[in-house]
């Protein structure tokens, strides 16, 4: 088989915490691909050679109302997206498309079924929680299971979410999202003799990532050492609040807030730490996460991490060996977490190079990327495809026209 065209469809390229995925679409080798966008963010940040940006579809009132009122047409189709869609990846003679997260996926439904080539989608976390931005979600995911011939998932824990979704699981194919080694390098670590602990947690200030949580079970932390020091990498909401929470807990002084740090930064803000603590939590909507990007660029460092037992994250720390694990909100848990690797200077560095160890055996980039073109290669193949087709055909009508 030659070299295929993948056309990766993303709606806004890219946002912040997208990092994975430029690390995917940036590392294909034996495929090559081209992006689709609705609207392009941080190109500095995220440069990409070959972006072709969806250009807005003139407006026709009349012609929008008719098809959205009157003949009950999907978004897709009364608002002009899909003919454009159809004529760039004509003109791309692209042989597949790769949509990123599964809200994408139901907005182009109508396409994924009308197209003569195959579609991917991929599923990340936040794309399996309830959506009540779109009527009867979880109903149109199971028609998009059913119209694509294979979907991707970041861990195991959310390909049993996606069967509980009513994925087939024999579609579903476990993709981790890894890091480049390369850029976080092992560090020897040693236990700082004064009890100047440095804890550290890297990601969007947002509720999923148990901020709250982790500054309590700090606080608990800081008085068995109160040399210690809690460093929080990013930006978000709930800054203030996280501010709020540390005044009140006695320990402002002692949680620092650096704000964003690009690739370079990051990697010397891990070197400089001791401990990574991410203990990211469920939300009501069932919000949840893969295996989150920060932990795994700590491990690959040698940090050994403190978290919860939520998604895939159990796929990646090993509790007592190369991390500590807690259920989710327990703070008191964390904090004992964080007291024994600190008491434990033997034990501290052996999950130190068992941390790094599990990320160079199971989340190497390269390794990860293989596996993605080994699935692309996989929908390409004749029969496979024929295969999708013909599920899409045998679809109830009234289900169809609900989409």
């Amino acid at each position: 088989m030659g070299k295929l065209t993948v056309a990766s469809y993303c709606s806004t390229f890219l946002k912040p915490e997208m990092l994975h995925i430029y690390r995917q679409v940036s590392s294909l080798r034996r495929a090559r691909t081209f992006v689709m966008t609705k609207k392009v963010e941080h190109p500095r940040r995220f440069p990409f050679p070959d972006i072709e940006k969806i250009p807005r579809p003139p407006t026709n009132l009349l012609r929008h109302g008719w098809g959205k009122l009157v003949k009950r047409q999907p978004a897709l189709i009364y608002r002009g997206e899909y003919q454009i869609l159809i004529s760039i990846l004509a003109r791309r003679r692209a042989d597949m498309m790769h949509i990123y997260f599964g809200h994408a996926g139901v907005h182009l439904l109508p396409f994924v079924r009308a197209w003569e080539k195959p579609c991917l989608v991929s599923f990340h976390g936040m794309d399996v929680a309830r959506n009540p931005q779109v009527a009867n979600y979880e109903v149109k995911l199971r028609q998009l299971f059913s119209a694509v011939p294979l979907v991707l998932a970041r861990s195991q824990s959310l390909a049993q979410r996606l069967i509980q979704l009513g994925c087939p699981a024999q579609k579903i194919r476990l993709n981790r999202t890894g890091i480049p080694l390369g850029d976080f390098p092992w560090v020897s670590r040693e236990v700082p003799p004064d009890g100047r602990w440095r804890v550290l947690q890297a990601c969007r200030l947002i509720e999923k990532k148990g901020l709250a949580s982790a500054i309590k079970a700090f606080a608990i932390f800081a008085k068995e050492f109160p040399a210690s020091e809690f460093f929080i990498a990013g930006k978000g909401p709930l800054q203030e609040d996280l501010e709020t929470l540390a005044q009140e807990l006695g320990v402002a002084r002692k949680v620092h807030f650096v704000g964003f740090l690009g690739q370079r930064a990051l990697r010397d803000f891990y070197a400089r730490g001791h401990i990574f603590i991410h203990p990211s939590e469920t939300q009501p909507d069932e919000n949840q996460e893969g295996v989150p990007n920060s932990i795994l660029e700590a491990m690959a460092t040698g940090m050994p991490v403190v978290s919860t037992r939520h998604g895939g994250i159990p796929e990646a720390v090993t509790h007592n060996l190369n991390g500590l694990l807690a259920d989710e909100h327990d703070v008191e848990a964390l904090g004992r977490s964080l007291i024994a690797l600190a008491r434990s200077p033997d034990n501290y560095l052996q999950m130190s190079h068992a941390a790094h160890q599990a990320v160079t055996g199971s989340f190497d980039q390269q390794v990860t990327v293989r596996a993605l073109e080994d699935v692309y290669e996989e929908i390409c193949r004749p029969e496979l495809a024929r295969q999708s087709r013909k599920a899409v055909a045998v679809l109830p009508a009234t289900v169809a026209e609900s989409a």
